[in-house]
């Protein structure tokens, strides 16, 4: 099954991740200016540092991302690229990262080095505003740069999105749907924007009328299933039974409410103060930390202190048990979250339908229901499907 595949590949990927760590910190491959440089070449040495790592990582990780794609994903019946395509959105993805990742570097090292004692503060501040300005201008300019976004045709299913949205006084602007069928089957929904200005994004394979496998069967066949059923072969009935996708209108209705639920009860802003909060810490003990001159002599830096090694040593290696409790810390509260939203989609009247959308949605994406319970309490952000669906089922007899 699709999940015992992925739980094998997961198993694996993270030994390989550390061991690219550990190799390169071991050979020394590090931005490691002599104690005559100035600090523009420091930074330089570090951009120069960080593009070679981040290509030596996507180089690495290709082949188990080839994997993924074109076995796992290929076997269970989600891939839709072909090599070529697959290829060039890697080279495209890895040009964009490195035209964030470069400037931004350079600018949050130069702040390290000039700040002073207070550094911290205004290296926090900048990447606040650089997380909030990426996530403005994300789905304007870098997604479409890899998926078509195309408005929603104007029909029954906007009009009831926005009918919605209007008595949750959700700002909805715009809504979206996005051709991710031409990657893979998955599906999903989810919005966008700040203040005044909020979007809604719908994959095509969340649709019925959008999903490619359902196009598929109109093509093969010939012709469109009836609604009622009534005049046609049992042969269109097996296809249209077998491999129909996506959800109907009522239950993408639903799958919305509860993404707005998200929006309405504060999900969204409290992830984001959590997040700050959670990088002002680290920035502030990185402060702290950064003048340890055995933190880098424990890496073999014992001349030298490069300020990218220090964030690499102190955020990777040093911080890495706070941060597995902090992962299990928001995994809980993420469960909590969704179960919250589930309870606002029933409030809008939509808990059978969602009911009925979630099991769609677990069997076109091949979930498996089952889960050990420590081991999704641990892992999953999302509760099982069996326990949403207990949940769900417990309100509506309420």
């Amino acid at each position: 099954m699709l999940a015992l595949d992925q739980n094998m590949r997961n198993l694996c990927w993270p030994f390989v991740c550390y061991q690219i760590k550990y190799t390169l910190a071991a050979c020394g491959i590090s931005p490691s200016p002599s104690e005559h440089s100035v600090l523009h070449c420091e930074i330089i040495h570090s951009l120069v540092f960080l593009l070679l790592a981040t290509l030596f990582s996507a180089l690495t990780g290709l082949p188990w991302s080839l994997y993924n794609t074109f076995v796992i994903e290929e076997k269970h019946g989600f891939n839709h690229q072909t090599l070529d395509f697959f290829m060039k959105d890697a080279i495209k993805k890895f040009l964009v990262t490195q035209c964030i990742l470069l400037p931004v570097s350079s600018l949050l090292l130069y702040i390290i080095k000039i700040g002073g004692d207070y550094f911290f503060i205004y290296a926090w501040l900048f990447t606040l505003v650089v997380s909030l300005v990426l996530v403005t201008i994300y789905a304007d300019y870098i997604a479409p740069l890899f998926d078509k976004f195309t408005p929603l045709p104007e029909g029954k299913l906007k009009q009831e999105i926005e009918v919605m949205a209007k008595n949750i006084d959700f700002p909805l602007t715009k809504v979206y749907v996005v051709e991710g069928s031409k990657r893979s089957s998955h599906s999903n929904a989810y919005f966008y924007g700040f203040f005044k200005n909020k979007r809604i994004v719908l994959f095509d394979t969340l649709l019925e009328e959008y999903s490619v496998p359902n196009k598929d069967i109109q093509e093969e066949s010939g012709m469109e299933p009836r609604s009622d059923g009534e005049g046609d072969s049992e042969e269109i009935k097996a296809k249209v039974k077998i491999k129909k996708q996506g959800c109907k209108n009522e239950e993408v209705l639903a799958v919305l409410g509860h993404e707005l639920g998200h929006w309405k009860l504060g999900h969204t802003v409290k992830n984001i103060i959590i997040s700050q909060m959670n990088s002002f810490l680290c920035f502030f003990l990185f402060a702290v930390l950064i003048r340890r001159k055995e933190l880098f002599a424990a890496f073999g830096f014992y001349d030298s202190q490069p300020t990218l090694i220090g964030l690499l040593i102190i955020f990777q290696f040093i911080f890495s048990p706070y941060n597995e409790v902090l992962s299990f810390c928001l995994t809980v509260l993420s469960r909590r979250f969704e179960f919250q939203a589930d309870a606002f989609a029933k409030k809008l009247g939509k808990a059978e339908d969602l009911y009925s959308a979630l099991i769609k949605l677990n069997k076109d994406n091949l979930g498996f229901p089952v889960s050990d319970w420590l081991f999704s309490m641990w892992h999953y952000s999302h509760p099982p499907l069996l326990e949403r669906l207990q949940a769900l089922k417990n309100m509506k007899q309420d």
